[in-house]
């Protein structure tokens, strides 16, 4: 018997607890090929939301009254795969459940590491995402700003720490005085602020990058967008990743106004799936590990005890609770 979430109906607006429900399953036989699998750590991330909504995109939309999916880090309880065996520890799409069964071909090994968390934050799929993001498209050079919304968050934190390293001046933006100091003191970004404290996008801009912006990675979107197109630098480039502020608006907002200085400044807007740049996943794992080897990257986990804190958990997301990557122990 296992503890599983699923989802009662699609969801317009904000989501509520309600909206889920905690259910029992009891696991089959295993069969050929088969592996159980009991779940370590869950992950929660924004993208779900787009798949809690009944729509056509880059990925499917959760199954009603089914377990939902995730990244997820477990451990094998029983075997019956030559690739597997018992103790090995493996990532899944098969979080949101304490347990489960799964064909070998749904299941990646991992080697042994101190904090397996981390392969559903520094080492997973954020730290993908911002190692790609900023690089491959964004591709900071030295001396330039970056600009970087929810910076506190699994993904934006990372990425000021990689624009630190790649000797650029960054500039954060976020939505407590606790995360300024954080960003501050233990990150070393050059400038953090407060936008619940400066709802005057442009004037805060202005005055923290004086000299313009080269490089926004994008996590919020709406005035956040409008503001950094204002103060991009001629040849800028806009990373995509997110857009959080939108995710649970019940009827979309409208676009940024000044759209049209994408033209005049040739600004490049690019938005981005990680799973684009799988290619570079040997050199994201090389590079990030020496980061965190030598001490060069930091990161923080809020972490949620159970499977019945999940809901709550994804939820927060949206509230800006978290601080780095927001996981869930089972």
């Amino acid at each position: 018997m296992t503890k599983e979430v699923t989802l009662k109906h699609y969801i317009q607006g904000e989501v509520k607890l309600s909206d889920f429900a905690i259910v029992d399953k009891t696991l089959s036989a295993l069969q050929e090929s088969e592996v159980l699998v009991k779940n370590n750590w869950m992950s929660v991330d924004p993208y779900m939301r787009g798949r809690m909504i009944d729509r056509k995109s880059y990925i499917p939309p959760f199954q009603l009254k089914q377990a939902l999916e995730g990244s997820a880090v477990g451990i094998v309880q029983e075997s019956k795969s030559q690739r597997y065996q018992k103790g090995d520890m493996v990532l899944s799409m098969k979080g949101w459940r304490e347990a489960f069964i799964a064909n070998e071909r749904e299941l990646i090994k991992l080697p042994a590491r101190a904090h397996e968390e981390d392969y559903l934050g520094v080492m997973g799929m954020p730290g993908m995402t911002a190692y790609t993001g900023l690089l491959k498209i964004g591709k900071p050079k030295e001396g330039e700003c970056v600009f970087v919304s929810a910076a506190s968050g699994a993904v934006g934190s990372l990425v000021c720490q990689i624009a630190k390293l790649k000797g650029c001046k960054v500039i954060a933006s976020v939505g407590s005085d606790e995360k300024v100091k954080w960003l501050k003191e233990v990150l070393g970004v050059d400038e953090a602020f407060n936008y619940k404290k400066h709802p005057d996008l442009n004037s805060i801009l202005k005055k923290v990058a004086a000299n313009g912006i080269d490089v926004y990675f994008e996590n919020v979107g709406g005035k956040h967008l409008e503001a950094a197109i204002n103060h991009m630098n001629a040849h800028g480039r806009i990373v995509v990743c997110g857009m959080i502020s939108q995710y649970n608006l019940d009827h979309p907002e409208p676009g940024p106004t000044n759209l049209a200085q994408i033209i005049g400044k040739r600004l490049l807007l690019k938005g981005f799936i990680v799973s684009d740049y799988d290619d570079v996943k040997p050199e994201f794992y090389t590079q990030m590990d020496k980061w965190l080897e030598t001490g060069k990257v930091h990161y923080k986990t809020h972490v949620y005890q159970g499977i019945d804190k999940a809901p709550e958990a994804f939820i927060n997301l949206f509230k800006g609770e978290n601080i780095g990557k927001m996981l869930v122990k089972l």
